[in-house]
């Protein structure tokens, strides 16, 4: 039997893995991170924050320079990290993309009795995209608003979409309890009590209302809302894996504000050496045919004891 988790026994998470894993995992130095790529997975390193966020947001341009009228394309974008979202609309802005044809999707958004949480609740991920990337760009220059696809609770026109236009890439950061979006790991109940799905199981999953993982409560109200966890939805609308196996390409920005030094080392292991386990669903990524996982040299940091 697995052992319960050290953070919550009523979830399944990383703690819950084999322990050779996890040592493994925090012996890795920052070169041998830099040393797993391999074919369908690929590493990257940045040496300045400046360098990070431009690669990131040139993600976005890239992208929406193949739309074109035939064969509309986007981007999938987080709202962890969003310091790239300004670049975006400056980039757009001097270069003058027209993005008529362009498409992009917000990953996730917050739950509030069983609705999505209006753009006026400050923590609104769509709110935040708009004020940070979309209400920048020139008028002119904008995509049409039916082509801003921003998750909500009644999914399906949502899903829909990623069959209206090619997801170029679909991006996002790396949160503590090892999700993208939020597809954390599930509760440790009924059928999944003594295992948690299956890989092939989770895959399965699509764009839906999931319960918050007590770590992702917490990160999120230390990253975004200075603390006060009481003001954190305990639920969210995620991105589904479906979604992101149809993403041509997957690209995780890790500068180590979201997650530690031993979380963004575990999942580069496991996703290199293809170790797939639900509860840490990042890893469900070593399935998917093209992942590149971004680092900023200086936020890798190290698993030695420092005591502060």
């Amino acid at each position: 039997m697995r052992p319960l988790s050290k953070i919550s026994p009523d979830w399944w998470d990383y703690t819950t893995l084999d322990r050779q894993i996890l040592d493994d995992a925090a012996r890795l130095s920052a070169d041998d991170l830099l040393g797993l790529s391999r074919p369908g997975f690929t590493v990257r390193c940045y040496d300045t924050l400046e360098e990070f966020y431009l690669a990131e947001a040139l993600e976005y341009i890239t992208a929406w320079r193949q739309a074109t009228p035939d064969r509309p394309a986007g981007i999938c974008g987080p709202i962890g990290p969003t310091e790239q979202l300004p670049l975006v609309a400056r980039l757009v802005n001097e270069l003058e993309i027209d993005l008529r044809h362009a498409h992009f999707w917000g990953m996730d958004e917050w739950v509030i009795d069983g609705r999505e949480a209006p753009e006026s609740f400050p923590l609104s991920f769509a709110r935040a995209d708009r004020e940070l990337c979309f209400d920048r760009i020139r008028p002119e220059l904008r995509m049409p608003e039916e082509n801003l696809h921003f998750p909500k609770a009644d999914t399906r026109p949502y899903t829909e979409s990623f069959r209206q236009a090619r997801c170029v890439v679909m991006q996002g950061g790396q949160g503590e309890v090892k999700h993208w979006a939020f597809n954390d790991p599930p509760k440790r109940e009924g059928a999944y009590r003594d295992e948690p799905p299956s890989p092939a199981e989770y895959r399965r999953l699509a764009t839906r209302i999931v319960d918050l993982h007590p770590m992702t409560i917490i990160q999120n109200a230390r990253t975004s809302g200075g603390g006060v966890v009481t003001n954190v939805p305990t639920q969210a609308i995620s991105v589904g894996p479906v979604e992101t196996w149809q993403a041509e390409r997957v690209s995780i920005w890790q500068a180590g504000c979201h997650d530690n030094p031993f979380g963004m080392r575990l999942t580069t292991l496991m996703i290199s050496q293809r170790v797939a386990d639900s509860a840490v669903p990042m890893s469900l990524l070593a399935d998917h045919p093209r992942v590149q996982f971004n680092f900023l040299r200086s936020g890798i940091g190290t698993c030695q004891a420092e005591m502060h």
